[in-house]
């Protein structure tokens, strides 16, 4: 399985990276893993709704000139589907008995992800309602991705 994660913003904080570093680590063993970071736009507080959907645009046209040829792609929205980390694992494992060999999983910036990127998307998926920084929320994927294989697997880990 190769799995592609397309991310806007980079990773600051040594802790974070520390985190992702070790779960692309333990990833090695179920999928070949690659990141790709965008370089976000610079969103000011106060934006008027025209600036935010051209900050929107930007990004999302980046995002669109890194997606790889054939993936399936699930997009991280807030407005997604929640589903359980089993339910994570048992997706996994379908895209894999149908011959879906490469997973293309997409966070977007601050203020979202474009529409067009939007209808790209085969899964819209959330972790929740709430809002999560970025940088943690890379981690959390990462750890989600690993506990569906080691679920997938039958591996001992999920609890």
């Amino acid at each position: 399985m190769n799995i592609t994660i397309i991310a806007v913003g980079k990773i600051k904080e040594k802790f974070y990276a520390q985190a992702i570093e070790e779960y692309v680590k333990r990833l090695g063993r179920y999928c070949n893993l690659k990141t790709i970071e965008i370089p976000d736009e610079k969103a000011p507080e106060n934006l008027s709704n025209a600036d935010r959907l051209g900050v929107i645009e930007k990004e999302g046209k980046k995002i669109l000139s890194k997606i790889p040829l054939g993936p399936t792609i699930i997009t991280m929205e807030i407005e997604g589907k929640q589903i359980s980390s089993v339910e994570l694992s048992k997706q996994i494992e379908e895209y894999t008995v149908n011959g879906q060999s490469h997973l293309c999983f997409i966070i977007g910036g601050s203020l979202g992800l474009s529409e067009e990127i939007k209808r790209l998307s085969q899964l819209k998926l959330s972790f929740s309602k709430m809002t999560f920084p970025h940088q943690l929320f890379r981690v959390m994927l990462l750890e989600q991705i690993y506990r569906g294989f080691r679920i997938f697997k039958g591996e001992p880990y999920h609890k």
